[in-house]
């Protein structure tokens, strides 16, 4: 009996083996029944990969390498532990140098309100959100005509509420953030700032007005605090009959002045600049040739695709 169940087994197992070498046949043979769909799918998704590519206007990469600019606490530290408490209260800060003040320029950078303040100052929008191309022979960012009227320099495109036909500040940091690169360096704290647009002069361009900004930006913050500082404290000093408090006051006053003088005689205030932004000559982007060829791998998996389907819709047919 053990011998039947061992040969019927061998029978199902044989059969098993069979039928899975048949449907592996079948499956090569309408494969290669379907090998002109296969072929004219890979060839149409390669032609057309290859129009979106040429289609594709270059991008350039302009950037420059900064380090945080670190300052001597000199007796600041025991200034701090002396008179702390009226620091606090007067809103002045005596700890911590420029490293310290890194991820606060970083986010300060990337924030709309710098963003507001830097196309006040600059002639960017237009280049930011109307640009499509640039001519190399002629040096010139080349204009969306349905975006931008060059001659009557007005906005002209067809917008959506809330939108409107001018873009916001809003719309426009949004544009600006994909463009914008700022990243740290665990190990050396060195800072990378860079642009990406289709004009590499306007992408370098760009980065050294983003570094000088960010560092007159900081400065001023910080002198307008240490006036304010000042001022709160010239004014307790005449609150105050206490000589030893007065004392007090007068170094805390002392380490505030030096903290305007000093942000005033830096023009590299925050960050340093160790590689400044050139002309890239050579482009970023887009990657024309993985792009031809996620095409063509594309338009393959299609073609295989549509032969497997009508394989396996025929099967069915003929099993009903």
């Amino acid at each position: 009996m053990s011998d039947n169940i061992y040969n019927q087994t061998s029978e199902l197992t044989n059969k098993s083996v069979n039928d899975d070498e048949i449907d592996l046949k079948e499956l090569c043979s309408a494969l290669w029944a379907g090998k002109i769909t296969i072929i004219l799918t890979t060839v149409v998704a390669s032609i057309i990969a290859v129009a979106i590519a040429l289609s594709m206007p270059n991008i350039y990469r302009a950037e420059a390498l900064l380090s945080p600019v670190g300052g001597d606490d000199g007796g600041m530290n025991g200034l701090a532990s002396k008179f702390g408490g009226f620091a606090s209260l007067a809103g002045v800060s005596l700890g911590g140098g420029a490293f310290n003040k890194t991820p606060m320029g970083i986010e300060v950078l990337k924030s709309r309100t710098f963003f507001a303040d830097f196309v006040d100052k600059y002639p960017v929008m237009v280049d930011l959100m109307a640009s499509n191309g640039w001519d190399s022979n002629t040096n010139k960012v080349l204009i969306d005509t349905e975006t931008y009227n060059v001659d009557s320099q007005a906005w002209v495109r067809e917008a959506k509420a809330p939108r409107k036909s001018e873009p916001s500040v809003q719309e426009a940091h949004k544009a600006f953030s994909s463009l914008l690169s700022v990243s740290q360096d665990k190990e050396s704290s060195f800072i990378t700032i860079a642009i990406e647009h289709y004009s590499p002069h306007v992408a370098k361009q760009w980065v050294d007005w983003l570094v000088q900004d960010i560092n007159n930006t900081i400065r001023n913050q910080d002198v307008q605090q240490a006036q304010r500082s000042i001022d709160y404290l010239l004014n307790q000093i005449e609150q105050t009959k206490l000589a030893e408090l007065q004392m007090g006051f007068f170094e805390l006053i002392q380490s505030q002045t030096e903290t305007i003088m000093l942000a005033n005689a830096s023009p590299e205030y925050l960050f340093k600049t160790l590689d400044p932004a050139v002309v890239p000559e050579l482009k970023a982007g887009p990657k024309r040739a993985l792009i031809c060829v996620l095409g063509a791998m594309l338009g393959g998996m299609l073609g295989l695709l549509i032969v497997l389907v009508r394989h396996f819709s025929s099967l069915k047919k003929d099993e009903l």
